[in-house]
């Protein structure tokens, strides 16, 4: 995917661009880590509450990736997913020095930026990613996971609206 460049520039203007960005990453990283303080204190590991009749409040502890990938490994896992979470994160905050100017792509990245560093603080705090909405349809349960997996999710979905926007517009 080729992407024009389109520098922050120089000066307040361009600081600001970038910076609104990293803002929203770590607006989602404070509203990630204070609803997993809630659960943690409220809730016992395996605890919930029924909240409708498709939805659970849940204390769940994962300590693989996505959908509990790797979480049954003797542990290397957490270091693993750490460092490629924070790779991740450098990664993406050169996009976004890069990119500044381009909203939704750099809206989406940071969305990614914010949920990748809410796992990262787990796994460095905890050694497990804390998951806590349980979803459910007819017996069926979609595996529980946390805000920092919704940015990302959103943000992943932004990229992909980002890109065909971008392919449409090119045509």
């Amino acid at each position: 995917m080729a992407r024009s460049a389109n520098k922050t520039g120089s000066g307040k203007a361009g600081a600001a661009r970038w910076l609104q960005w990293l803002l929203l990453s770590a607006v989602v990283i404070v509203l990630d880590q204070f609803t997993k303080v809630l659960i943690l204190g409220y809730y016992q590991l395996g605890g919930s509450t029924r909240v409708t009749d498709f939805f659970n409040v849940v204390r769940v502890h994962n300590h693989g990736a996505a959908f509990s990938m790797l979480a049954d490994q003797s542990g290397w896992q957490r270091w693993f997913f750490t460092v490629l979470g924070l790779a991740a994160a450098g990664l993406i905050v050169w996009l976004l020095r890069a990119h500044a100017g381009q909203k939704l792509f750099s809206a989406a990245l940071a969305l990614i930026l914010g949920g990748a560093l809410g796992n990262v603080i787990d796994r460095l705090l905890h050694g497990y990613v804390v998951d806590f909405l349980d979803f459910h349809w007819r017996g069926m349960h979609f595996p529980a996971f946390n805000l920092a997996d919704s940015a990302i999710t959103l943000g992943a979905i932004c990229l992909i609206v980002d890109e065909l926007l971008r392919v449409r517009k090119s045509k």
